[in-house]
């Protein structure tokens, strides 16, 4: 089984915290778990919006992306993007969390993340929460 990580769960690798996260990933195969362009995206955006830690935080993405490859997002994600937006209408939902449950449908691969109610009713999305204790 792979594994697309979402937004927070990488945040999460990067802190080292919850551990039980990163605990997860150690019991991976190299290349079981992803993360979507637009995680990325997410993830550089706030990086280029702090200015504290920058460096650290900086070397601290790399080396995530290191471990964890970096998918692109396909005309066929785009084609699944638009059956998920036509089938979940709701306008508050986050345009990046769309994108992202788009692309672990297309690709095939369970999305980890600590905000399950933000992608809930995604059909065809299977969702795992890493962050709860085990």
């Amino acid at each position: 089984m792979r594994y697309m990580l979402d937004t927070n769960i990488c945040i999460y690798l990067i802190k080292n915290h919850p551990p039980q996260v990163l605990r997860r990933l150690e019991a991976l195969n190299q290349g079981d778990a992803v993360m979507s362009v637009v995680t990325y995206a997410e993830l550089r955006a706030g990086l280029e919006m702090q200015s504290l830690n920058r460096a650290q935080d900086e070397r601290a993405l790399l080396l995530l992306v290191s471990r964890i490859p970096v998918l692109p997002f396909t005309q066929s994600d785009a084609e699944s993007f638009g059956v998920l937006r036509a089938a979940v209408r709701d306008r508050s939902r986050n345009a990046m969390d769309w994108l992202i449950a788009a692309h672990a449908v297309n690709s095939g691969v369970m999305l980890v993340t600590n905000n399950e109610a933000d992608f809930k009713d995604y059909p065809g999305l299977v969702v795992e929460n890493w962050a709860l204790r085990t």
